[in-house]
């Protein structure tokens, strides 16, 4: 969603703008053009093909360009050491990247055969396939039920422990047959295959997605200028769901109970929510790019 990016954030000349999840780099690429000439981005990313391909392309913007091979949820930390005290707006486009499921051997993708790893980056040692083959039960349910809202999560994971329990669960069609296995074939969904729920729990579980989502989106929401806008791109409801909490709480005022007298908390709003509801992208942009048509935007004001 390019333009809905760039209208929402509005960057203008000599603003500061982060961009949370770098990857290719086209996104900063349009922050860049909008806010020139002296406009300045800060790309983040835990993933070193990002990185190295975001450097490349983007090379010919010089110094109004940084990159940091880190997790946005470092933020704060990474500001302070610049000497920066504020940016003008933030972006954070969530998820898995088209690269990350286009290379087979990362294994983000249930439709190639592939190791189990799913890790964004690659230099942590956790990977999908050492908690597949590691975790309890229990704990395997919870994660495929909390991140991948799985009706049938008991069932996986008892699958997931009996398979492991005569040989490693290596690969990605091994555990895409053992999810096919688990889940009753009428229960089968027609436009969702029955590994997607699963696999997301996993990945999200591997990068620990949720706890930089709201560490690095409440970061950025206290270094905003005023004026400074946030925008967030999430493709599931968990990602949505603490988005729009996040931005409902920066919104809010006094906490006081309605008949005290005098507020007490002293707390007043930080935000202005533009977004009521997501904007959603358009027919033309899901024909030519499927994977957007799940992708919501949600965006908010700093006080």
């Amino acid at each position: 969603m390019p333009d809905e990016v760039i209208r929402y954030l509005a960057p203008k000349a000599g603003g500061i703008y982060v961009d949370g999840t770098v990857g290719g780099g086209g996104h900063s690429r349009r922050i860049l053009e909008v806010s020139g000439p002296d406009g300045v981005v800060l790309g983040f990313d835990r993933d070193e093909e990002a990185i190295r391909v975001a450097s490349e392309r983007l090379a010919p913007f010089g110094n109004r360009f940084r990159l940091f091979h880190k997790n946005f949820a470092e933020l704060e930390g990474s500001l302070a050491e610049l000497g920066i005290d504020h940016i003008d707006g933030m972006l954070l486009d969530l998820g898995v990247s088209s690269h990350q499921l286009d290379k087979q051997e990362r294994g983000f993708s249930f439709q190639q055969e592939a190791p189990l790893d799913m890790r964004m980056d690659m230099s942590s040692r956790e990977t999908a396939g050492s908690l597949v083959n590691s975790l309890s039960e229990k704990d395997l349910a919870g994660i495929i039920r909390d991140y991948g809202e799985e009706r049938w999560a008991v069932r996986i994971a008892k699958r997931i422990v009996e398979a492991r329990e005569r040989a490693p669960v290596e690969t990605t069609l091994q555990l895409v047959d053992i999810i096919k296995g688990a889940i009753p074939r009428a229960k089968w969904e027609d436009r969702l295959h029955p590994a997607t729920r699963t696999f997301q729990a996993l990945r999200i579980a591997v990068n620990h997605e949720l706890e930089s989502l709201e560490k690095g989106l409440a970061a950025g929401i206290e270094c905003l200028e005023k004026g400074g806008r946030v925008v967030v791109i999430s493709f599931h409801s968990l990602e949505d769901r603490i988005a729009k909490n996040t931005f409902r709480e920066f919104a809010r005022g006094c906490t006081c109970p309605k008949k005290a007298p005098i507020c007490v908390c002293g707390k007043t709003p930080l935000l202005k929510i533009i977004t009521g509801k997501p904007v959603l992208p358009g027919s033309d942009e899901i024909l030519a790019n499927p994977r957007s048509r799940s992708a919501k935007l949600r965006v908010a004001e700093k006080l």
